[in-house]
């Protein structure tokens, strides 16, 4: 008889042939920065996670040193937006600016910047718009404009998210122009057009006003696609990939990381997020074993590079073992 429960007998033995180990170094926080002074605002929707505004942002950097997070992603929130999104490329942005404070107080974290419209349009979507339509390449240069502005900042990584055609090697070829020829990009690659943002709109502000993302966002019912979409962010430039979301996505991660040789970042979005806290406040699960559990599939299925709002309870949960 073949047993396979001899090497599942005891924790040191399972320890020892544990394939897949989650640790600190894997994970990414994001960071929702409000521009504005004395702003420490708990977003509703997503309990644990709050705005900042770049002055009270300090105190949750300590935050993150304390708990040994490597990297952070840092989404800004503009007080005046426009339909053109202009505050994006702003350099004294409230993004910007925290990104400078991250360089300054803990130059070894690595700031990676979100790259998209949606938090500094009047309209809410992530390109421009002339009237029900979200316009591809006139879309390109705000997001160049602003991958710029942000590198100059001091952003380790600049992290598209727009899902514009095209819109990797745009921002390649003006970082290059720039000097930023070793700032990295990490794309947001397969981005579907997922019920599980909703949160993260309550916290970044930027739900459309109008319409949906359903002609840029990927369709959640294709896989193969996904992997294509990879493919051409890798040929256009991009160092880092990205699927998002990631729990219900394992299957695309795990087929992207059949194809990719480059690093496969996923994002563990704040519905899933919400859905893990929700259900742990009514007592219904154990938080910290479903949380593990599922950043343990996610790096299972192909994934070295796990964005995720659980990561401070993660490294502390990680601390404990």
């Amino acid at each position: 008889m073949i047993r396979m429960r001899r090497l599942r007998a005891n924790s040191s033995i399972r320890s020892l042939v544990r394939e897949t180990v989650v640790t600190k170094d894997d994970l990414v926080y994001p960071v929702f920065i409000k521009e504005g002074i004395n702003i420490k605002e708990p977003v509703g929707s997503m309990p644990g996670i709050y705005q900042y505004s770049p002055d009270r942002f300090e105190e949750e950097l300590e935050r993150i040193i304390s708990a040994g997070i490597k990297a952070v992603l840092v989404f800004g929130i503009p007080v005046h937006k426009d339909e053109l999104g202009s505050e994006a490329y702003n350099d004294n942005g409230a993004a910007q600016n925290v990104i400078r404070t991250i360089k300054q107080k803990a130059p070894d974290i690595v700031a990676i910047a979100d790259v998209c419209l949606c938090e500094y349009t009047s309209h809410g979507h992530c390109g421009i718009v002339c009237g029900n339509e979200i316009l591809n390449d006139e879309t390109l240069e705000p997001l160049a404009k602003m991958s710029v502005s942000l590198a100059k900042a001091g952003a380790d990584i600049i992290a598209p998210s727009d899902m514009m055609d095209g819109r990797v090697g745009y921002i390649r070829n003006a970082l290059d122009a720039n000097g930023f020829k070793n700032t990295i990009i990490m794309a947001y690659s397969a981005k579907f057009a997922s019920a599980y943002y909703a949160p993260f709109r309550d916290a970044a502000e930027s739900a459309p006003s109008f319409g949906d993302r359903k002609t840029y966002q990927m369709d959640p019912a294709n896989g193969r696609e996904a992997v294509r979409e990879c493919e051409n962010d890798i040929a256009e430039g991009a160092d880092i990939i990205m699927v998002k979301p990631a729990l219900a996505y394992l299957d695309v991660i795990k087929d992207v990381s059949y194809t990719a040789r480059c690093p496969i970042a996923a994002y563990n979005v704040s519905g899933e997020y919400a859905m893990v806290k929700a259900a742990a406040i009514n007592g219904w699960i154990d938080e910290k074993k479903a949380v593990m559990e599922n950043m343990t599939a996610i790096k299972r299925a192909g994934a070295k590079i796990i964005i995720t709002y659980h990561a401070l309870d993660i490294a502390r949960w990680l601390k404990e073992f």
